[in-house]
């Protein structure tokens, strides 16, 4: 008999119950606390304790997730997901205990879909988990070219480029359309600055955080009062734009 779905905390399904999640972590207490909870809410969880195993699992078991901790005692975690990237798209949550800025975005440019800085919260990381699974199985089974990205109410349409909430259009420079287009591609998941600059503006950019934050505020001011998503600012490092049904 399959594990019946997990319940979320607002009483409904849990469609990401009975995923595959590797866990790659070198300190046995860590490893056994994510492995209780991850089975208790019915996930497959296989264990590595360092960077080669991780690789080596990664690509004999294909997991649907990978919590990666970046303090192995063989290869650096950067790496590990910077080589992982470049054969598979499968989800990548970061374990830091450094929490600073710049190894956050390290992390993401690498090609980490998300980080969790630690000591964690339990809650706090099962909710990425799921919000990582859910959007990865969605973008998978879409065309690549699809013509539409819609988060809750907020649909980006390519082919008009424009953006509509709830059936009404939003009146958006062409900036703040091609911003919100790139966090509409993976809803949750947190785009550095460096990211969203060089998609938007350009190659050339990649410092000029200031653009960001204008553009940001612009944004939120257009969406405010209306059933849309949040645009979530990740200090010093991004931002992603959030499903409020999600609850991340």
């Amino acid at each position: 008999m399959s594990p019946s779905p997990d319940r979320a905390a607002d009483g409904s399904t849990d469609r990401t119950a009975g995923a595959s999640v590797l866990v790659v972590d070198d300190e046995h207490a860590i490893v056994r606390a994510l492995t209780a909870a991850l089975e208790a809410r019915h996930y497959r969880v296989t264990a590595a304790r360092t960077g080669h195993e991780a690789l080596e699992l990664a690509a004999t078991m294909t997991p649907d997730v990978v919590v990666l901790d970046l303090g192995l005692p063989d290869l650096d975690g950067l790496e590990v997901c910077r080589r992982i990237r470049r054969w598979s798209e499968v989800p990548i949550i970061v374990l830091t205990a450094e929490g600073s800025d710049r190894v956050k975005v390290q992390a993401l440019d690498e090609g980490a879909d998300d980080y969790v800085t630690k000591p964690f919260s339990t809650p706090e990381l099962l909710a990425r988990l799921r919000v990582a699974l859910r959007h990865h199985r969605r973008s998978a089974s879409d065309d690549a070219d699809l013509a539409e990205h819609q988060v809750g109410e907020l649909v980006v349409d390519h082919l008009h480029h424009e953006v509509r909430v709830a059936g009404e259009r939003l009146d958006l420079t062409p900036k703040e359309f091609g911003f919100l287009a790139v966090l509409a591609r993976h809803p949750g998941r947190v785009f550095t600055h460096r990211m969203i600059l060089q998609e938007v503006w350009g190659e050339a950019y990649g410092t000029e955080t200031q653009y960001l934050r204008v553009y940001a505020s612009q944004i939120r001011k257009k969406l405010a009062g209306r059933p849309a998503p949040v645009l979530v600012t990740e200090p010093g490092v991004g931002y992603r734009l959030v499903d409020a049904a999600d609850g991340s």
